[in-house]
């Protein structure tokens, strides 16, 4: 019965041939580590973020009057109301986590160089449409930080040339933020996941066509590749028992550590908190914006530290493969961005001020002064390390692709012929 069901899909639909294609078959290099395993997970907690999400909206009131009562509402008298908010609220934290260490791991393995970057540059739209559907999220709870907070960022559109003051007016929907502000939040909030849904089916379109990259850095011949199903699979769900682990732990154990205080207390106008911080995840751009004493300036740098990295395909010149596994001084270079950007998290939790605002200045100068050197470090390094000798298992490797690419380069002229 399944068989004939299959098979009268698979005359209308092409489900079989799919599921083949970019599922069980889909071929995959044998050497992938589980810092591969990331992809799998963002995508996992983006589908457990819609699902509570739409279950919240269900009881939620995007009333100024109304709305912290309901999330009281949801806590407390929906059934396992509790449970949603607690997976929504920790699933948001979870969600930015794995998506920075998705990104870490592309830049350690040099992932985004060519034939990756439209690969590279739709995971950066991702992440700009991650960070739209978290700040417009934390709005909703209407708590103190949360219209404080987006009362400092929509501020912030002040920066834009000729129309900021009508920018700011369009996003809160008036003069100041209140129930037109909310409301939007809401609908924009409750839109972007699925748009986000979509953009990942772009994004795993351009992975399958250029296929998966691996430690090596280098494409490995059809005969090194093995079949997604089960080797994979396995590995991937081994990956998500540890992740639901963790997750459940802050879940169920240390719900409230992610979540701000001051959000227990309702949204009040007339009293402005004594210190305004975002969430962790937003903390060293956060660092960087006050580290600049104009707005404009202030802005434009918060900005260029997340764009930045749509440039990395083109700052790094080097044709070592391996991203940082190969390369010491990236892997250097790797190591101490990774440094700052902590310190630049701590700098943005603490009060702007005395030492912190110097510490924050040099560590944002650090963070610019990688990309401007990575173009020459890159270049010189190659030098370098062709000077020095290549090592044997990269020369192996490289050899390997060259005669695999010799050989499609011949059958591909026989077939012409």
């Amino acid at each position: 019965m399944t068989n004939k069901i299959i098979h009268w899909i698979d005359q209308r639909f092409p489900l079989s041939s799919f599921v083949k294609h970019d599922l069980t078959e889909y071929p995959t290099p044998r050497n992938l580590s589980y810092w591969w395993n990331f992809g799998f997970l963002a995508g996992f907690v983006l589908v457990l973020q819609v699902a509570t999400g739409v279950f919240l909206a269900m009881h939620y009131k995007a009333d100024v009057s109304l709305s912290f009562d309901s999330i009281q509402h949801i806590m407390r008298d929906v059934n396992y109301g509790w449970l949603l908010r607690f997976m929504h609220a920790t699933g948001a934290s979870a969600f930015f986590l794995v998506i920075y260490i998705h990104m870490a791991r592309t830049l350690y393995y040099g992932s985004y160089r060519a034939p990756r970057e439209l690969m590279w540059w739709t995971g950066q739209g991702l992440l700009l449409m991650l960070m739209a559907t978290a700040f417009m999220g934390y709005l909703l709870p209407w708590g103190q930080m949360s219209f404080w907070g987006a009362t400092v960022i929509t501020n912030l559109f002040k920066a834009t040339p000729f129309y900021g003051e009508e920018v700011v007016s369009w996003l809160r929907g008036g003069f100041a933020v209140g129930d037109p502000t909310l409301t939007r939040f809401f609908s924009l909030h409750y839109l972007l996941p699925f748009l986000i849904l979509g953009g990942v089916v772009v994004h795993l379109i351009a992975l399958h066509t250029v296929k998966s990259s691996n430690p090596s850095g280098i494409d490995l011949a059809a005969k090194d590749n093995i079949p997604f199903h089960p080797y994979f699979t396995s590995k991937d769900f081994y990956g998500l028992g540890i992740f639901l682990i963790v997750y459940c732990l802050f879940v169920f154990f240390f719900p409230n550590s992610l979540m701000e205080p001051a959000n227990n207390i309702p949204a009040n106008p007339l009293q402005t908190p004594l210190d305004i911080v975002p969430e962790w995840y937003f903390l060293p751009f956060y660092a960087i914006l006050r580290s600049v004493p104009d707005l404009v300036g202030g802005v434009v740098a918060m900005g260029l530290s997340v764009m930045v990295f749509s440039f990395m395909p083109y700052l790094d010149r080097s044709r070592i493969p391996g991203g940082a596994h190969y390369r010491p001084w990236y892997r250097m270079m790797f190591y101490l961005f990774m440094a700052d950007m902590l310190v630049l998290g701590y700098v943005g939790h603490n009060p702007p001020g005395g030492n912190m605002l110097l510490i924050g200045r040099i560590a944002t100068f650090f963070y610019f002064a990688l990309f401007v050197l990575l173009p020459f470090l890159s270049k010189k390094e190659e030098r370098w390390l062709i000077q020095k000798g290549l090592p044997p298992e990269l020369k192996e490797l490289m050899a390997s692709d060259a005669k695999e690419k010799s050989e499609m380069h011949h059958r591909r002229n026989g077939d012409n012929k």
